[in-house]
């Protein structure tokens, strides 16, 4: 079976009126260009970054190899100076490391309290925020976070799906980004809100046989490209150079649907988490039957759950 595949639309100079009109509410990713996002894709460069927030302690993590894996934890955390981690991160060789001398670096901001605090710019990065125009395609009050990134040239993020809508702005460097929808959900070999399937260039076959049915869309990000991801759309994210960028999360949903102890905005609604439970509890008790009974009335349920929650028109 071939693999399907789909490059993502580019649009120039979307108003915010036609986003909340036209692309918004078809719920699919697409790479806004043209967009006015202030001096930063000009001014920052290495040197600029470097002394504009000057020695501040960052927690980054570090690999020893490209594809960072969250369920395995093939990475270490550390500690560096801001400066001098910016430095590194865009070194390919390093004569200062932790684990290798080709060791990969990756900076997602996080607020002072990571389980109280939100990350925002504003506040981790005041110098920097001041540079950037961030695109309000959203009312001020559905603001979530605005996540720091920097990344090592080489460096590819685990593939998973976040719970609400945000838009990847990519600064300086060029990332590449494979998406996939929430319907081939059932491909993608989840554990949580992360897909076992690293390498989605070249998977195991055999140890993931059902992830060639999942439709790969793909899009390039240049400098200045903005990138539009709906809640639970998965994404796979490669540094194809050293570059800085920034998330913006809000809250498509009411407020009180989401967990509010949530500070990164990957934890489940409310209400999904609470049905998921059930369900467990669900599985337990059928575990009471012989085996032949569990079967016929897991289908039951499952018909049942597609019968009543699964969508028709879903394209």
């Amino acid at each position: 079976m071939e693999r399907r595949e789909e490059a993502l639309e580019r649009l120039d100079g979307v108003t915010r009126e036609r986003f909340l009109r036209d692309i918004y509410p078809r719920r699919k990713p697409v790479v806004l260009t043209g967009l006015e996002l202030g001096t930063c894709t000009t001014k920052w460069t290495i040197d600029y970054l470097s002394q504009a927030e000057g020695s501040k302690e960052v927690k980054i993590h570090v690999s020893a190899v490209p594809q960072m894996d969250f369920l395995s934890k093939n990475f270490v955390y550390r500690t560096l100076p801001f400066d001098a981690f910016v430095r590194r991160a865009a070194e390919v060789k390093h004569k200062e490391y932790f684990l290798t001398e080709d060791e990969k670096y990756y900076l997602r901001s996080v607020g002072e309290d990571v389980r109280k605090d939100i990350a925002d710019i504003r506040k981790q990065f005041p110098v920097l925020a001041e540079d950037v125009h961030i695109p309000e395609y959203f009312e001020k009050e559905q603001f979530f976070s605005s996540v720091f990134r920097i990344s090592s040239a080489g460096l590819q993020l685990w593939t998973h799906y976040d719970v609400m809508d945000n838009f990847l702005i990519q600064v300086t460097g060029r990332k590449r980004v494979v998406l996939y929808s929430p319907r081939d959900a059932p491909y993608l070999y989840l554990s949580g809100t992360k897909s076992e399937v690293l390498d989605v260039d070249n998977p195991d076959m055999e140890k993931y046989p059902l992830f060639v049915k999942a439709k790969r869309y793909e899009c390039v990000l240049e400098a200045g490209d903005v990138l539009f991801i709906p809640a639970l759309w998965f994404h796979n994210v490669i540094s194809e150079e050293f570059g800085v960028a920034l998330n913006v999360f809000w809250k498509h949903l009411p407020a009180e649907c989401y967990d509010k102890t949530d500070t990164y905005g990957n934890k489940d609604p409310m209400a999904a988490s609470r049905a998921i439970q059930i369900l467990d509890r669900a599985l337990k008790t059928l575990e009471e039957l012989p085996e032949e009974y569990r079967d016929f009335y897991a289908r039951r349920m499952v018909l049942r759950i597609q019968e009543k929650a699964y969508r028709n028109d879903y394209g």
